[in-house]
């Protein structure tokens, strides 16, 4: 069982419903075991962290990155939080909400390939 700090759950799910476009867009696509017939979950509370969407199955946590994300402090907190997700054997793929407008096909193709890696654990 992940850790879970019940403190964040109303915040989660505030986020839940306000995702950003970039993350409606993933969202859509990935929902209903769409991919590799797995579940994926939304602003996921792990730890003291919440992740944009976790797939259990696949130990697999996708972020979708805006701006913030590319200054030196996001940077920082991301690499933080990411070493938090490794020490628990998940694995973070990071997205740029940018990229997931311009090339959705090819990051689908990337988390299904990922999935397909781990199909021993599927």
């Amino acid at each position: 069982m992940l850790p879970f700090k019940k403190e964040l759950k109303p915040l989660a799910r505030n986020l839940r419903s306000s995702m950003t476009d970039a993350e409606q867009l993933i969202w859509s696509r990935i929902r209903k075991k769409q991919i590799c017939d797995v579940q994926f979950y939304r602003q996921k509370n792990i730890g003291n962290y919440i992740v944009d969407f976790y797939c259990p199955k696949g130990k697999l946590i996708l972020e979708i990155d805006g701006s913030q994300h590319y200054e030196e402090e996001g940077m920082k907190k991301d690499r933080a939080r990411d070493n938090y997700f490794d020490d628990l054997s998940l694995t973070v793929m990071r997205f740029s909400d940018i990229d997931v407008f311009k090339n959705i096909n090819g990051i689908l193709e990337r988390i299904q390939e990922h999935l397909k890696s781990t199909q021993t654990l599927l």
